[in-house]
């Protein structure tokens, strides 16, 4: 789905009419000269912040290729911005995504789309991750998947609390990483490594 076509789904009418009442409710003039194109802009990006409700991320694990290979498949170090469902705030870090094929593999590209479109709607991190490791699981129907998730939350940086820096580690296990400890312990030291 294209920038156009996501903008047809979303009441932008509605979020700018939503942004400009937050701007007079907090005491500032919406019709200054800084703020007159805040509504829209603001509009655009939640948009695209919030692209991932309109969009099947498994669609992506549809292709697969036949392979004999079935030791682990790691794709480390994926960036993705995603938005706290309880402030509306980003949080922002990297998924490692790791599956052992039984039978077939899919493209490298295709799980840091599921990482990006998962990403894309207000939610937990921990929900995030487990529906990550659920997609490849299901879709690849594979030995294994194991997803960890290292990120930075805005609602503890920026507010509240105020601890930049502090990360928030969350991991989903499924099949072989779940019940072998030495695949688990191989998956660990792989996505630790420089």
């Amino acid at each position: 789905m294209n920038k156009k076509q996501l903008e047809t789904e979303v009441d932008i009418p509605k979020l700018q009419d939503a942004v400009r009442s937050i701007l007079e409710a907090i005491g500032e003039d919406p019709d200054r000269d800084g703020l007159k194109e805040t509504p829209r802009r603001v509009a655009h990006m939640y948009t695209e912040m919030f692209a991932g409700l309109r969009l099947d991320p498994a669609r992506h694990l549809e292709v697969t290729f036949p392979e004999h290979y079935d030791e682990m498949v790691l794709i480390r170090d994926i960036s993705f911005t995603s938005m706290c469902e309880h402030h509306l705030l980003p949080f922002y870090g990297k998924a490692h995504v790791a599956y052992i094929p039984d039978g077939k593999v899919t493209g490298l590209s295709k799980i840091a789309r599921v990482v990006e479109e998962v990403s894309r709607k207000p939610q937990v991190q921990e929900r995030m991750t487990q529906t990550i490791a659920k997609l490849v699981s299901e879709h690849l129907e594979c030995s294994g998947a194991a997803v960890v998730i290292s990120a930075e939350h805005s609602c503890m940086s920026i507010r509240g609390i105020r601890k930049p820096g502090s990360k928030t580690i969350t991991s989903a296990l499924m099949g072989e990483f779940k019940t072998n400890l030495a695949t688990r312990q191989e998956f660990m030291s792989l996505i630790n490594s420089k």
